[in-house]
């Protein structure tokens, strides 16, 4: 996608406004380690703080994932903003005039002015389906419904909360009255084309309505739940240009300050749950839409909270909707514990008949861990008044406990169950060993190295990858990026460079972050690292780079540094020539061209005689 031209000018007040740690600090718990500061990266799961901040350089890089950039290109991945989106939004929080020609059109393809059009037309079905149930007769019984249920004259204005008629062509006539392309409301997910295509009908019809937002609030679908008997119960926009229901959660936009601020997500099953345990004081609320949570659902989550807790239906389905959303939590690095209500009860009528504070302080403040859970799901699956059911439940037991990585919390949980069956703990123990000790077995060789149970170290093994040291590079290729740090915050040394070396740097990302700087610098720019990541606006530069200015070195640069660095970037294809040349002396070898080997090895000894003399060479 070609990006916008937006001034230099809007760029640099964007980056002076946002500060890197400020920015950052908004999702990440940074800590000050020197003149860095470290989290927990956002991007990827890690037990050990890979994700560094250089605030004097104004840019992020993480170690274990490769990601960073400067404070636009942080907002672009955490966000999933492009380049222009991330400019806009940024400098509308800085107050900066948003004045650059196209700056109304984020793409002037078709494509994105038909997004735009969707999203004006959605935001206007809203307010319609708003004012007939607030306002008409026609709604007066979804308005009845909704009270009856609890929910308040201003939750139903907070969320917006609508009413569709039962007629086939209200949204319709609505929306061709303002001229909208109905083929274009029908791809849009508001209308359906008739079956003889004479024309288009209203997709929801005697509904009680509910927006569906995305993450800057504005609509992107509809879910209408039906008033009377019939299926389905409800009904979602289907997926469109701007709507799919896997990556986008109920009420996430609303959410964003309480789970940002807590580091806490409260998962619910459905729209109602989430507006009535906000009238409860559950800020951090979502739901999935008529789906089960889904892998890109919780990377969205993982990005935004450390924890996740689950409240959903007290019957045999929404824990079996639990017990399967758990490892899904747990594999992207989120601490899982689950809100209990009693059999039966979905959070809405729980609300409804002991109260918000009991709710609040029953519930959502006391969730079980995700073990306790398991346990607890496990045993409803045993008759416990019999000798073999206790056996049973108890082997299944030590089976959730066993793939516990802590000792304290293996040794917690076979206390309880020693407690409650009177068993021998030791006893217990033992077959917690050997369990675990089946399951290293059935791992990959290489993980078979946890002994954690007699040692109490059970090492991560993601972080022991993550924490591992970096790999060796070639010298050359130490060269270049000593050389590029330097030329990245001196105009001077890249000048020098230009002269002696130009574009030859082995390594093409370093040879197109060589090119790029030269003419940085040749525009008339100061050296300013953020500012010239901001011009890359290329994804895999704009990393390169940031680990290139991570390079931490002690030994003063000079000239005479400069120049082994340059030399040793130019013997590489010096050295690789040699090679041919050597593969080239073997063939005429073997196929007993004497002469012509003779000739080769000549040249190769010239060139390698050339080399060694350049290597006390100085500038």
């Amino acid at each position: 996608m070609a990006y916008e031209k937006i001034p230099d000018s809007v760029i640099e007040a964007v980056l002076k406004h946002h500060d890197i740690v400020e920015t950052v600090g908004k999702y990440v718990h940074l800590s000050k380690h020197g003149k860095y500061m470290k989290g927990l990266c956002p991007f990827h799961s890690e037990k050990s703080p890979s994700f560094t901040v250089t605030p004097e350089k104004g840019i992020f890089y993480c170690y274990g994932c490769g990601k960073g950039g400067n404070a636009i290109k942080f907002i672009e991945e955490i966000e999933e903003y492009s380049f222009p989106e991330a400019i806009r939004i940024m400098a509308e929080e800085a107050n900066i005039p948003i004045t650059w020609s196209g700056s109304q059109e984020r793409q002037q393809s078709a494509d994105g002015g038909d997004r735009d059009t969707l999203i004006e037309a959605h935001e206007l079905s809203v307010k319609l389906y708003h004012y007939l149930l607030m306002n008409t007769t026609h709604g007066q019984t979804a308005l009845q419904y909704l009270r009856n249920r609890g929910v308040t004259d201003k939750q139903i204005d907070h969320f917006m909360i609508g009413y569709a008629p039962p007629e086939w062509d209200t949204l319709t006539r609505f929306l061709e009255k303002r001229e909208y392309n109905l083929a274009l409301m029908e791809k849009g997910g508001l209308l359906i084309a008739k079956q003889d295509k004479s024309g288009y009908i209203d997709r929801f019809r005697d509904r009680i309505m509910f927006p569906i937002w995305n993450r800057d609030g504005k609509v992107i679908a509809l879910a209408g739940r039906m008033l009377g008997e019939g299926q389905p119960k409800y009904l979602n926009s289907p997926e469109t240009m701007l709507f799919n229901k896997s990556r986008n959660l109920y009420n996430f936009h609303h959410a964003r300050t309480a789970m940002r601020k807590s580091r806490r997500i409260v998962l619910f099953e459905g729209y109602m749950d989430v507006i009535k345990a906000w009238s409860a004081g559950v800020h951090n609320g979502v739901a999935s839409m008529g789906t089960a949570l889904t892998e890109e659902h919780a990377s969205i989550l993982q990005r935004n909270v450390e924890e996740a807790v689950l409240c959903y239906d007290g019957d045999n389905a929404g824990q079996a909707a639990a017990l399967k959303t758990i490892p899904l939590l747990e594999r992207v690095g989120l601490r899982v514990q689950v809100a209990m209500l009693p059999r039966g009860m979905d959070p809405d009528e729980y609300i409804e008949k002991h109260g918000a504070d009991a709710f609040m302080r029953e519930t959502i403040e006391h969730p079980v861990s995700a073990t306790k859970f398991r346990l607890l799901y496990a045993k409803k699956n045993h008759i416990l008044l019999e000798e073999e059911g206790q056996k049973n439940y108890l082997l299944e037991a030590v089976g959730i406990i066993a793939v516990l990585d802590s000792p304290t919390e293996r040794e917690f949980y076979l206390k309880e169950l020693s407690r409650e069956f009177d068993m021998s703990l030791d006893s217990l123990k033992q077959d917690c060993f050997d369990r675990r000790q089946q399951l290293q077995k059935m791992k990959p060789q290489r993980d078979n190295n946890d002994n954690s149970w007699n040692n109490g170290r059970n090492e991560n093994r993601e972080n022991r990858r993550t924490s591992s040291a970096p790999p060796v590079l070639p010298a050359y290729q130490v060269a270049e990026r000593k050389l590029l740090a330097q030329m990245l915050q001196d105009a001077d040394t890249a000048n020098t460079v230009h002269q002696k070396l130009g574009e030859a740097f082995n390594v093409e990302d370093h040879a197109a972050l060589a090119a790029y700087l030269y003419a940085y610098y040749a525009q008339g720019h100061d050296p300013d690292v953020s500012r010239f990541i901001a011009s890359l606006q290329d994804s895999r530069l704009e990393r390169t780079a940031a680990s290139i200015l991570m390079t931490d070195d002690d030994i003063p640069f000079d000239e005479h540094l400069l120049a082994d660095y340059v030399n040793e970037i130019l013997k590489v294809p010096k050295f690789r020539e040699i090679e041919q040349m050597k593969e080239a002396m073997v063939r005429a070898e073997r196929s007993g061209d004497m002469l012509k080997a003779a000739q080769i090895a000549i040249e190769m000894n010239a060139l390698e005689r050339q080399l060694k003399g350049r290597q006390d060479d100085r500038f």
